[in-house]
């Protein structure tokens, strides 16, 4: 429980952040979060609704992350390669440690699915200037 409490306190943190670099926020539902086979890591699955013009800074996390696109056109810029713009269907590989962001580039609300695979007890965000 203990655990859990530090998670949610810890994106709720995350969530306050990401609402500070735009005049829209975010909307952060975490739909799951499970130890994994490999000791010490887990996995956390989180639905990230974005607004139109809405931008999620740079950041980083100390595991992969896999990003599915429920709804709408978001672009990720991904240190070392050029812009990608996804719409619904697509998905987007981020390696550990690669400092990324995200920008809702349409008129309508924007959604991913993000899924982490992180090592227990690290913030699951760093942010970069």
């Amino acid at each position: 429980m203990r655990h859990f409490k530090s998670t949610v306190c810890g994106l709720v943190a995350i969530a306050g952040v990401l609402a500070g670099t735009s005049a829209q926020a975010d909307k952060r539902t975490q739909l799951s979060q499970n130890d994994l086979s490999i000791p010490g890591w887990e996995e956390v699955q989180m639905r990230v609704d974005l607004d139109p013009g809405h931008i999620a800074a740079n950041h980083r996390h100390p595991g992969e992350e896999v990003i599915y696109v429920v709804e709408g056109t978001i672009e990720y810029d991904v240190e070392g390669k050029p812009p990608a713009t996804l719409k619904a269907g697509d998905v987007l590989f981020v390696p550990k440690g690669v400092v990324h962001s995200a920008k809702n580039v349409g008129k309508t609300n924007a959604a991913e699915i993000g899924t982490y695979v992180v090592p227990k007890g690290q913030p699951l965000v760093e942010w970069v200037k």
